[in-house]
């Protein structure tokens, strides 16, 4: 399964059932790197998220908020909820200034709360924010809101098969859409390793339709803050990829 994309511990089967409670989620940002014991928990709950081989490492995440401070008016959000000061959840996300869009890069949700609509309010609250820079931008409102997730034909089991049909559905729920037009790639995380087919699923926040050309140039945008800017990942590799796709390279 690779990664980063929009991955979750939303969904599954558990042995336990609870009654619905009420309760008060409590949103924050983490928006210093250094000597953070909230980071370090959710850092925990990332770690027991995802499998060692499509992790990031830490340090991208201290890369990204000091990208932050850097970048303006692009910007990183690093998202977490509380319920009774235990962490639940937590979203990342850039802002990309250059296309009024948004990048949702994780969202991940305490497995414990999977039933009480924890993924669907942090994914709410990450657009928000992101909907914020936007407006910090001089824009109304955002464009659109992109996200990349696992295809069926990258899976090797029949649960992470349901599992990627769950994610689908989820993203259907909440507005959503596969676009299928660019057989879309991930960069290689690490060396040595290969780019990644993966799903890119947009959320249109306006009336008017998305066109390619608009499209090409967000993912030009993910490419360059995310990938080159905080990842650092060697320049001919994302054009590369870009290449691939059908996507003008990156400036010199």
């Amino acid at each position: 399964m690779p990664g980063p994309f929009f991955g979750e511990l939303l969904g599954g089967v558990s042995s336990f059932k609870f009654m619905e409670v009420m309760m008060t989620i409590i949103w924050s940002e983490i928006k210093e790197e250094e000597s953070s014991a909230e980071l370090s928990t959710v850092m925990k709950l990332y770690d027991q998220s995802f499998p060692i081989e499509v992790r990031e490492p830490h340090e991208i995440f201290h890369r990204s908020i000091k990208y932050s401070r850097e970048r303006y008016p692009n910007n990183f959000r690093f998202l977490i909820g509380k319920e009774d000061d235990q962490l639940v959840s937590f979203a990342t996300g850039h802002y990309l200034a250059d296309v009024n869009a948004g990048f949702i890069v994780y969202i991940v949700a305490n497995p414990l709360a999977r039933n009480s609509g924890l993924g669907s309010k942090t994914l709410v609250k990450i657009e928000e924010l992101l909907n914020k820079d936007a407006h910090s931008a001089g824009h109304s409102s955002l464009r659109a809101i992109f996200l990349e997730t696992e295809t069926q034909d990258l899976v090797h089991s029949e649960q992470e098969k349901a599992d990627c049909e769950r994610r689908n559905r989820f993203f259907d729920k909440n507005s959503y859409e596969k676009y299928d037009e660019i057989t879309y790639l991930q960069p290689p995380l690490h060396n040595g390793m290969d780019e990644v087919p993966l799903n890119l699923f947009i959320k249109n926040l306006q009336k008017d339709e998305l066109m390619k050309q608009e499209i090409q140039n967000a993912i030009q945008a993910i490419y360059r803050e995310k990938y080159l800017v905080v990842n650092n990942i060697n320049k001919d590799v994302i054009n590369h990829c870009l290449k691939k796709m059908g996507i003008d390279e990156l400036p010199n």
